[in-house]
């Protein structure tokens, strides 16, 4: 079989732990009968023999394949093809979480439900604003009740674009939420709240002109930012080059550009010439998020 889930961009401006977005760009994994266990890992992380030996996907692997069939591991051969880039705010470990679900679901003869495999996630992932769009695909928009995952999906159309920044310095997701302060005041939890709700309502409207103004943030895109000060010129030269929204990708370091496609290659060539050691990457959307192929 092989399993194959987007990267994402979580959070898209005010929509803090609730709004994401998938990009096609994908990790896979291969996974076949074997006589013996064994990994193999290409592109990210290949270089990293520790992910061999503590391997997230294995271990959620092995715990869910176990509660299924009621027996111990089985030997399989696993070949990961890494294509999303590790603690950049692409959503690598959720496109980890969401994968081996699936693939224990899988290899145990059960159905791979999305809506259930979303779910089973929250234990390892408590906040759905990237394994959502992993799951689904396209623009989500999620809340939690009673520990369950609630989620609506927008497909993007393909005359949309992504361009992505992403920088040569990680920013640990963990490390950034202590950055973040303990309480908001009504003023700011009211702004973030109206304008998280108008970029949602912008987005199922696809009235895409709207996305400047409703992606505007007071709750932690400039605090993390503050680690990385060239995001901040990132941010004006794309909306002064025709971003229709530009925000923080999850907690960084990437930044997550939306924008016609006819206005891609300046702002590509604008933001390579500023940032000559940053990544300048161009992505469709992925509207089908989680896929299974046997």
């Amino acid at each position: 079989m092989k399993i194959c889930v987007p990267a994402t961009s979580a959070n898209l401006g005010p929509g803090f732990d609730s709004l994401g977005i998938a990009l096609k760009l994908r990790n896979c994994v291969d996974i076949r009968p074997s006589n013996f266990f064994s990994v193999s890992i290409k592109g990210e992380g290949s270089d990293n023999p520790k992910m061999k030996g503590n391997n997230l996907f294995i271990n959620i692997f092995n715990e869910h394949y176990r509660s299924i069939l009621g027996k111990r591991d089985a030997k399989f051969k696993f070949t990961f093809y890494n294509n999303i880039p590790m603690s950049r705010g692409l959503g690598s470990s959720s496109a980890v979480i969401i994968s081996a679900l699936a693939s224990a679901c899988k290899a145990a003869g059960v159905n791979p439900i999305k809506k259930r495999i979303l779910n089973q996630a929250l234990e390892y992932e408590p906040h759905p604003d990237n394994i959502a769009p992993a799951t689904m695909g396209g623009f989500t928009v999620s809340i939690l009740d009673k520990q369950k995952v609630h989620t609506l999906k927008k497909k993007i159309p393909p005359y949309l674009k992504a361009v992505m920044v992403i920088p040569d310095k990680a920013i640990s997701t963990s490390q950034s939420r202590t950055t973040l302060p303990r309480v908001y005041s009504k003023d700011k939890a009211i702004f973030n709240l109206s304008h998280s709700s108008f970029l949602t309502a912008a987005f199922f409207n696809e009235d895409w002109e709207s996305l400047r103004m409703a992606s505007k943030d007071k709750f932690h895109q400039k605090q993390r930012m503050k680690s990385l000060p060239e995001l901040f010129t990132v941010q004006k030269v794309a909306l002064d080059y025709g971003a229709l929204m530009s925000t923080l990708s999850g907690s960084g370091s990437s930044f997550f550009n939306l924008l016609y496609k006819e206005d891609v290659p300046a702002l590509k060539q604008k933001l390579e010439s500023i940032f000559p050691n940053f990544k300048v990457q161009v992505f469709d959307f992925d509207n089908d998020g989680l896929q299974v192929f046997s």
